[in-house]
């Protein structure tokens, strides 16, 4: 795909209702794509290696005739702040009355500060793919760092955000899962830690099969409040 292609049609595809991405919200989902990791798990292949095939103007005509029947929009993906108007594109939305929830692997912190300095998100969903001795592994994505940056800018921010790892049994043990514990514990964070079970599709990033492995939730530890989602 061009660079041309990638400004003007950005988004993948749309989910047009959603209850359940957004906390208390009637929310859509505009979904860009591609990414700049490749977790093996990810069930969005088609979105992480396809092309955009909708304008960011179709987009907001879809959210004109949609006012008054939803509150807000998600941005997910792939990985919605790859896309270098993203800024606009959510000041347009904003325009519009709706509230703006961003999904982002945390790898773009110039990008989030900007979103969050012009008062353009009002919730974040920060993925923590994995602790940091694994995360490249994991995500063959080389900057561990740009995900701490990233939370750390949140924390000092007044945003609402979570955040979230998919658990795998087969890639994540119990002891990679108190990494991250710990490691969110000693930085501060004080809202719930979400726990995304893997749920198998026929077609993911990597092949990825069934998990074998046993997870032992009770193996966990309790220093700060996680919640397991489905």
């Amino acid at each position: 795909m061009s660079r041309t292609a990638a400004i003007n049609k950005p988004i993948h595809s749309i989910t047009k209702f959603t209850t359940l991405d957004y906390p208390n919200h009637l929310a859509c989902i505009f979904w860009f794509a591609k990414c700049n990791m490749a977790c093996p798990y990810c069930y969005n292949p088609h979105i992480v290696q396809g092309n955009g095939i909708l304008s960011i103007d179709e987009a907001l005509a879809f959210l004109q005739s949609r006012i008054g029947r939803l509150d807000s929009v998600v941005l997910s993906g792939g990985e919605c702040t790859l896309y270098l108007h993203l800024e606009d594109f959510c000041r347009s939305i904003k325009a519009l009355g709706y509230k703006i929830k961003i999904d982002t692997n945390g790898s773009n912190p110039n990008r989030l500060q900007a979103l969050i300095s012009q008062d353009l998100i009002d919730y974040v969903a920060l993925d923590y793919k994995a602790p940091k001795s694994s995360f490249i592994t994991l995500t063959h994505y080389r900057h561990f760092e740009h995900l701490e940056e990233s939370l750390a800018l949140l924390q000092r921010s007044n945003i609402p955000f979570e955040v979230r790892t998919t658990l795998h049994s087969d890639l994540l043990t119990p002891n990679d899962i108190n990494t991250i514990i710990q490691d969110l514990h000693q930085k501060g964070y004080s809202g719930i830690y979400y726990i995304q079970r893997y749920l198998h599709v026929n077609e993911t990033l990597g092949n990825t099969k069934e998990p074998l492995n046993i997870f032992d939730e009770n193996q966990l530890l309790k220093i700060i409040p996680i919640q397991f989602r489905n």
